[in-house]
């Protein structure tokens, strides 16, 4: 199943939504009609409670909202069809998406796990060693959805892209162990940890990653959520990151030197809740650790084409502040 956040034409506020094919459908409304159908005395309540229309309520419903989910999935050919009125279905192309998870309660950063981008920052002189299991806290308020401007901040002059496979919770739990860490995880998306280099640079002098990596616009992921069931092996997709076409970085992510399941069990000491999101680190081909990298940061007018097999392709414009 893949899911959306977009924005709805009819209700002119964010919804969840199921996709078909080009098409996605409310999920909450589709319910709605189904439970009508069924002749529940009061399906909008029931439906409510079952297949909420927003992201992190319908991860916390758990099983139930997934039940609700593929009965909607089940009817779509019906839905596209119009057989159950106005507001359900819009073509996908025709509304804007927000990012899945528009507001988790965390994003656990991870870096280090691909062994290519540590080797790469040694052969560039990079001041500061990428050692496994680095981490730090992304802010929610910097997360744009997959086809959002990315805004050029006036702070920096070396503005960086970096490529990862991320991961939703969706069952609350602490002290996972790997062998049951898949039975915590949603889904997957793409994910792109905008970075200001020059920014980060002086902030490591003390030991930090903050403000290089949180400015406004610089977690952009999506564009959609896509379950697990949907990935056959999380740990063989290949990755690919474009500007303006240009192919900058290329990786697979059977070159992690961890497994996902290893990167939850780590960072399960604190309570992972549904819709928290936890990345991998990213693959080599950052603009930072090439030769002459002042011509590989991202500049306005730059399109940062971010791409993961099976989870699809986000498309995000570098915009001057």
């Amino acid at each position: 199943m893949k899911l959306v956040t977009f924005h709805s034409p009819y209700l002119q506020s964010p919804r969840l939504g199921i996709v078909f094919g080009e098409y996605v459908l409310d999920g909450n409304i589709a319910y709605t009609a189904l439970l009508r159908e069924e002749g529940e005395e009061d399906p909008e309540i029931l439906a409510h409670a079952l297949l909420p229309s927003s992201m992190l309520s319908f991860l916390r419903r758990g099983r139930k909202a997934f039940d609700a989910a593929e009965k909607v999935l089940y009817k779509a050919r019906a839905f596209v069809n119009n057989e159950y009125g106005p507001g359900i279905v819009y073509k996908l192309g025709d509304v804007r998406l927000y990012a899945p998870v528009p507001r988790p309660g965390k994003i656990i950063h991870t870096a280090g796990n691909f062994r290519e981008h540590a080797k790469e920052a040694e052969k560039a002189k990079w001041e500061f060693p990428i050692p496994q299991w680095i981490s730090f806290l992304k802010s929610p308020s910097s997360i744009i959805g997959p086809y959002d401007n990315i805004v050029y901040p006036k702070y920096t002059k070396e503005l960086d892209y970096e490529l990862e496979l991320a991961m939703v919770i969706g069952k609350r739990g602490k002290y996972i162990t790997r062998e049951r860490a898949f039975e915590h995880v949603v889904g997957f998306m793409v994910f792109n940890d905008i970075t200001a280099r020059d920014i980060q640079r002086e902030e490591m002098k003390n030991g930090l990653l903050n403000f290089g990596k949180n400015l406004d616009t610089f977690a952009p992921f999506g564009p959609y959520l896509v379950t697990k069931d949907e990935i056959s092996n999380p740990h063989n997709l290949k990755m690919e990151l474009r500007i303006n076409g240009e192919v900058r970085q290329s990786g697979n992510t059977n070159r992690l030197s961890v497994t996902l399941q290893e990167i939850i069990e780590h960072y399960s000491w604190v309570m992972l809740e549904p819709g928290d999101i936890i990345t991998t680190g990213t693959i080599s081909g950052v603009a930072a650790f090439r030769e002459n990298p002042e011509k590989y940061y991202l500049k306005p007018g730059d399109v940062v084409e971010s791409e993961i097999e099976g989870l699809g392709t986000m498309r995000n414009t570098v915009v001057a502040e």
